[in-house]
C-alpha cells in the first residue's frame, strides 16, 4: 500500500479562476502581513501594502495609532498614493488625492473637497474605506473585510506562545532583499514547510544543519528547534557571529533554529541573533513577490562595526536555491502530463497547507 498522500490538484497552482476564488475565500477573509509597525514611526508617516492585488495605505494618525485604508479616493477612484510612486512617505496632517485634491484626515474622514460645500455632499459618509488592522510581533496585519474578521489571535493560534522568547516586537530591519519569483504562492509555502528537499537543494545549509540531510529531513522537532553542527549556533556562512544572542532565549533557542509558517503569507526563520521574515505577495497563479527582511536587536544595530552581511549573504544563497527549484516546479506543473503531485511521509508538515487550504476553499 502506498504511503504517498495526494497533493493539491494541478488547477490549484495554475488556474486563473482558482486564483480568483482564493482572493475572495482566503485573502479577503484572513489577516495578511503588509509590513512592520516601524515602517510608519511618526504621525503622518505611511507605507503601501498589497494583499492579492488590493492596494492598502497604512498611516499613523494624530493619536499615534496605525490605520489601514483602501488606496482609493471616494470621488473618482484615483489612488491616493499612485502605484508607480514611492512605497513610503509622509503626509503632513492630511492625505490628499492627486487628481482633484479631495483631502482626508489621518483618520480617513473627508475634510475638504475643493469648490464643494456641505450642501453639495455629506462628508460623514465619504470617508476613506477602512480595512482592519492589527499588530503582533511588530508586524502589521490587515484584513479586507473588517466587519467579519475574527480576532488575529485566533488566526495565529499557538504560534506566539511557541516563539514568545524572541523579542519580535522590538527588532528592527537592518537589511531587505526583494525577489520576483515565477511560482505560485502555495508552492513557496509548501517548500518552506518541508526539508525533504534540503539535501539536494541546499548543501551549504546542510553543512550548518546536518539533520536536514538525515532521512529526508524527517522527525525534526521544530517546536524545540533544529540542532546545528557542533560549534555553530546561527544561520550565517560560518554558523557563528560576533552578535550576541537575544536576551531571554532558553538554552535550546541559543543554539537551535526555529521556523514558523504564519498562513497565509508570513514565513519566519528564527536564529539566536536575527530573524529572517519572508512576506509573500502573490500577483496571480504563477507570480509572487517575496520581501525578505532581516531583523536584529536595535542595540546590536547601534553597535560600532555592526554588519549584517554574514546573515544576508547566507540567506540570499539559500533563498535563490529555493526560488530556482520552485520555479522549476511551477514550469513542470504546466505540463499536460502533470495532473497532481504527492506528499511523501517525511513531508507531513506540508500536508498542513492541504488541510488549511481545503477548509477555506471547499470543493473549489
Amino acid at each position: 500500500m502506498s504511503r504517498l498522500e495526494p497533493a493539491l490538484p494541478r488547477a490549484a497552482y495554475l488556474d486563473a479562476q482558482v486564483w480568483s476564488v482564493e482572493r475572495e475565500r482566503i485573502f479577503a477573509t484572513e489577516w495578511s502581513v503588509v509590513g512592520r509597525a516601524s515602517d510608519a514611526p511618526g504621525t503622518g508617516d505611511w507605507f503601501l501594502g498589497d494583499v492579492a492585488g488590493e492596494s492598502l495605505l497604512v498611516v499613523r494618525g494624530d493619536d499615534g495609532a496605525l490605520r489601514a485604508f483602501f488606496n482609493v479616493c471616494r470621488h473618482r477612484g484615483a489612488q491616493l498614493a499612485p502605484g508607480d510612486g514611492a512605497p513610503t512617505g509622509h503626509a503632513p496632517g492630511a492625505l490628499r488625492c492627486p487628481y482633484h485634491s479631495w483631502t482626508y484626515g489621518l483618520d480617513g474622514a473627508l475634510r475638504r473637497a475643493p469648490f464643494l460645500t456641505d450642501a453639495d455632499l455629506d462628508r460623514s459618509v465619504l470617508g476613506l474605506h477602512e480595512a482592519g488592522l492589527a499588530e503582533w510581533g511588530g508586524f502589521v496585519f490587515v484584513h479586507l473585510e473588517p466587519r467579519t474578521a475574527r480576532p488575529l489571535t485566533e488566526q495565529l493560534g499557538p504560534i506566539p506562545e511557541r516563539i514568545s522568547r524572541y523579542p519580535l516586537a522590538t527588532l528592527r530591519r537592518a537589511a531587505r532583499l526583494t525577489y520576483e519569483v515565477a511560482a505560485n504562492w502555495k508552492v513557496l509555502a509548501e517548500n518552506y514547510n518541508e526539508c525533504y528537499h534540503c539535501g539536494p537543494v541546499h548543501p551549504e545549509l546542510c553543512d550548518i544543519v546536518p539533520d536536514f540531510r538525515r532521512a529526508g529531513g524527517s522527525d525534526l522537532d521544530w517546536q524545540r528547534g533544529i540542532p546545528q553542527r557542533e560549534g555553530t549556533w546561527t544561520f550565517t556562512v560560518s554558523g557563528t557571529s560576533d552578535r550576541r544572542p537575544f536576551p531571554g532565549l532558553d538554552a535550546d533557542e541559543q543554539v537551535r533554529h526555529k521556523g514558523e509558517l504564519v498562513y497565509p503569507n508570513l514565513l519566519l526563520s528564527l536564529s539566536a541573533d536575527h530573524v529572517a521574515a519572508f512576506v509573500l505577495v502573490p500577483h496571480g497563479p504563477g507570480s509572487t513577490t517575496i520581501v525578505c527582511d532581516f531583523l536584529f536587536d536595535p542595540d546590536e544595530i547601534a553597535r560600532p562595526g555592526f554588519d549584517p552581511s554574514d546573515a544576508v549573504s547566507f540567506w540570499d544563497l539559500v533563498n535563490l536555491q529555493d526560488w530556482k527549484i520552485c520555479e522549476s516546479v511551477q514550469r513542470g506543473m504546466s505540463s499536460r502530463a502533470f495532473t497532481g503531485g504527492y506528499f511523501a511521509p517525511m513531508e507531513d508538515q506540508s500536508l498542513d497547507i492541504r488541510r488549511w487550504y481545503d477548509a477555506r476553499m471547499g470543493a473549489t
